[in-house]
């Protein structure tokens, strides 16, 4: 077999060989896992964040696994919690919203009340509980917000009237609950409430009201008499008396305002209207100075 001749470059002497180029680069393509952590929604350092709070949970969540396996859930929990808390997770703000009324102050004192600020030693429902017993307080709810923030939502009692007893004034809300006092030269704007238990019939004067919406806006006071029946006492100085019974009150009333409107009961020198027996009404007028004046002049004259 004859070999092919090898062919030679001819290279002028003293001449610097040219150096061969090497093949261009294609260009990397970015990991899937890159393409991932690009597309999301916040910063590498935001992510680094939460995988090292994953990783402190998991810490936690295995050594409370491990302490009640060992039989010992108490102690350990208690431990776990506190390291937990010396990395981060403890109470170091608390957000309180639906409050108007309350004085801040008081919710801060029943939150911090606890044995640790260690976010996962916060008892939630002790803390719900003690802000129960405030009487602005209708619900309360309590919870954690990671890694350091107690959040508080307050659902505040409306008033609806004041309940005058015995000579003090109290703010009460729709169902009848004792708000706090009132002075007399700060009167709010409210219905007025008179007597024994009237404050828990409170939900029974407003449905009585329905049964006459004109004459509602018209009514100074009511007065709850003997826990059985109301007087209802109106802006005029007027007083209705109504029988017992939420139906027969209702009965009683709706007919006064019929009346009302047609002859102008109200605003006419009256001191009651008498309405407890059923289907009567008795007026009780107020004596004009002339008249009585007039009326003994006549009695004299007839002596």
């Amino acid at each position: 077999m004859s070999r092919r001749p090898v062919q030679r470059t001819a290279t002028r002497r003293g001449a610097t060989p040219k150096a061969r180029k090497a093949p261009a680069r294609r260009p990397q393509r970015a990991g899937l896992l890159d393409q991932a952590v690009a597309a999301l929604p916040f910063s590498e350092k935001t992510l680094q964040g939460i995988a090292t709070w994953s990783i402190v949970g998991a810490v936690g969540a295995a050594v409370l696994a491990a302490g009640i396996w060992a039989g010992v859930p108490g102690m350990v929990g208690v431990a776990a919690a506190n390291t937990l808390g010396d990395l981060g997770l403890r109470v170091e703000e608390i957000q309180i919203d639906g409050i108007k009324r309350m004085d801040k102050m008081t919710v801060y004192s029943q939150a911090l009340d606890q044995d640790s600020r260690a976010m996962p030693l916060v008892d939630l429902d002790l803390v719900r509980e003690r802000l129960l017993k405030y009487s602005w307080v209708q619900d309360a709810r309590v919870s954690r917000r990671l890694p350091g923030t107690l959040r508080i939502f307050i659902v505040e009692r409306e008033p609806a009237a004041v309940w005058q007893n015995h000579g003090q004034l109290m703010l009460v809300d729709t169902a009848g609950v004792p708000l706090e006092p009132v002075s007399p030269d700060a009167m709010p704007d409210l219905p007025l409430l008179i007597g024994d238990g009237a404050n828990s019939q409170e939900p029974a004067r407003e449905m009585l009201l329905e049964a006459a919406p004109a004459l509602k806006p018209l009514v100074r006071a009511a007065t709850w008499v003997g826990n059985r029946r109301w007087d209802l006492t109106f802006n005029t100085g007027e007083k209705l008396q109504l029988p017992e019974g939420e139906a027969e009150s209702r009965k009683a009333l709706h007919k006064f305002a019929e009346m009302d409107g047609e002859q102008r009961l109200l605003g006419k020198g009256s001191l009651r209207f008498d309405m407890r027996v059923p289907g009567n009404m008795v007026v009780q007028r107020r004596i004009v100075p002339q008249a009585a004046a007039a009326t003994a002049d006549a009695a004299k004259t007839g002596e």
